[in-house]
């Protein structure tokens, strides 16, 4: 079912990279972003949370939480962390249950390929934990700004 712009948000439990686990309702009383990517160090993705980490100062004030989902285990989650000093939380979706609920997992084509995978979609969960706004089809290089913008708008 696809989800929309004023609805609960699905609640989930998924380990982080320390196979700690995080539940999405703990974080009701702040914003949530949650930006579901493809796949840990690749180009695109890497664009996408070092600009999350870059703007991480302006969403640590607007007091909201930033996780990133994938497919990928805690190991390669930690590595990438690790690897780029990724300064939020990323959690691992190997059994594919948190993006199939937000409908970000489908068939995509690559070069005349077609595969599946998850479509880079952004989430702004409120602090009543309602989806504020939903980004598809994100452009890893001004999406943080993006997602900023629509945050001082909540």
């Amino acid at each position: 079912m696809k989800l929309v712009e004023g609805q609960e948000a699905p609640d989930f439990t998924l380990l982080d990279e320390k196979e700690e686990p995080h539940t999405l309702s703990a974080y009701r009383g702040k914003p949530v972003v949650i930006f579901f990517y493809p796949r840990d160090d690749t180009p695109g993705c890497t664009k996408e949370a070092c600009n999350f980490r870059d703007d991480y100062s302006a969403y640590e004030k607007a007091g909201a939480v930033i996780l990133g989902i994938s497919a990928d285990d805690s190991k390669s989650h930690a590595k990438f962390i690790n690897k780029f000093s990724l300064p939020f939380t990323l959690l691992a979706d190997t059994e594919k249950t948190v993006v199939n609920d937000y409908d970000v997992w489908g068939l995509k084509k690559f070069m005349g390929k077609e595969y599946e995978g998850i479509f880079r979609t952004t989430f702004l969960i409120d602090s009543a934990g309602k989806i504020a706004r939903i980004f598809e089809n994100v452009k890893p290089e001004p999406h943080s700004q993006e997602v900023l913008d629509a945050l001082a708008a909540l």
